[in-house]
């Protein structure tokens, strides 16, 4: 069956004649294929995803700017799309991952939720496509020699200037040193009460609030904001330059540190002296992602690249307390070295794949972080304790404010 947005898309195979796509990478490899999505060119870096399911929530994840993802799962595309499996909290804003690679032909869709096919949703998005390759080898290439950098095209033609491409890539200079986060951060403050979804009723609205969380945003997504309307917080999400005066303003009873993406240590610069200064305040202080990362930067621990990065909803992760190995849902390509930590400071999760830091918690502070993503929707729920544990931490800094 042909799509009429993009006819050359069967459920019976790629049939271009020629390759109408092409992944150029930054040492010269050209890889062919056919085009899905939008028309035209995107650089940044190549990565790839091991989930199996929730590639539209993992395509709207503003921590994803700036970067291709390789699909490792070959049948993507196969429930569709729809309008409300989107993690970008501004949904008209086309925030999120640049490129996507696939390796099966995106067939129609086959689910009750579904309202459009994929590759018509991706160039609505303007995101460029890349389809009939074999991600394997493209994983087993990243594996080896690390996420490239590289220009990901897609002309209906199949007409590429390689050699320009090839330049292009190359003087890309990686997200070494960019700051990300201006590109997907709100542009100014808002209120949210939406709550997690829930069969059959949907998206809830919350009633009543127990807290106020300030919520700083580096690249929020909105299934992290419904688990804590979920558990009746009130919450005020901020522009990731908001200034410590402006938060202390609003007299949160905690303040939620958000994923985002690109270098930490250049979002930094400008957020570790904030988060500084909220820690030295004693409010109840929680972060995920790059949130976990600019906690680290605040204390004076140091982060650093990582060579293949974490992307995917199987992680397995050890929280040294208890013992307990949670799977997890992760996307990051940075990491906090935690040789660095402080005195004051204790590494609580590591990662089982390669020993990574993948959580930390002050001793002398009610603050905590992490590395993965505990609101993963879909993925898995292993971690949704640590809403909890952030809101009773809310608890206790209420309690001993009144004693």
């Amino acid at each position: 069956m042909t799509d009429p947005q993009n006819p050359a898309a069967t459920t019976e195979g790629w049939t271009e004649p020629r390759a109408t796509a092409v992944l150029v990478l930054a040492d010269g490899t050209v890889l062919e294929g056919f085009g899905l999505g939008a028309v035209g060119e995107a650089t940044g870096e190549v990565c790839f995803n091991t989930a199996m399911t929730g590639y539209q929530e993992i395509l709207t994840d503003p921590s994803y700017a700036r970067q291709i993802i390789t699909f490792t799962f070959p049948h993507i595309g196969n429930v569709g799309t729809n309008d409300e499996d989107i993690e970008t909290v501004n949904a008209a804003a086309h925030v999120g991952a640049i490129g996507c690679i696939v390796a099966a032909p995106v067939t129609d869709p086959s689910n009750w939720r579904a309202a459009r096919r994929l590759d018509a949703w991706l160039k609505a998005r303007g995101v460029v496509g890349l389809g009939g390759v074999d991600t394997r080898a493209l994983t087993a290439l990243i594996r080896e020699k690390g996420m490239p950098n590289a220009v990901i095209a897609h002309d209906p033609k199949g007409a590429f200037d390689l050699d320009r491409l090839k330049r292009e890539a190359a003087a890309w200079p990686g997200l070494v040193g960019m700051d990300l986060v201006p590109g997907v951060t709100a542009t100014q403050r808002y209120e949210w009460s939406e709550t997690d979804w829930r069969w059959p009723e949907g998206y809830g609205q919350r009633a009543a609030a127990r807290h106020h969380v300030v919520a700083i945003d580096y690249g929020m997504k909105r299934n992290i904001l419904r688990l804590f309307a979920g558990r009746d917080c009130q919450l005020t999400v901020m522009p990731a330059t908001a200034t410590a005066d402006e938060i202390f303003a609003l007299n949160p009873d905690g303040v939620f540190l958000s994923n985002g993406p690109g270098d930490p240590a250049a979002t930094g610069e400008y957020a570790a002296p904030v988060i500084r200064a909220i820690l030295e305040r004693g409010i109840p202080t929680f972060g995920i992602c790059l949130g976990h990362q600019m906690m680290a930067l605040a204390i004076g621990a140091s982060t650093h690249k990582m060579h293949q990065g974490h992307h995917g909803a199987n992680h397995p992760v050890k929280e040294h307390a208890t013992g307990k190995v949670e799977i997890v849902s992760m996307n990051h390509g940075f990491a906090v070295d935690p040789k660095t930590l402080p005195a004051n400071a204790k590494e609580t999760h590591v990662s089982l794949f390669d020993g990574s830091n993948c959580g930390i918690a002050l001793t002398d502070r009610p603050a905590f972080s992490v590395q993965h993503h505990p609101e993963a929707s879909p993925g898995p729920r292993d971690s949704h304790y640590l809403f909890d544990r952030f809101v009773e931490m809310m608890d206790k800094a209420k309690e001993k404010k009144a004693a």
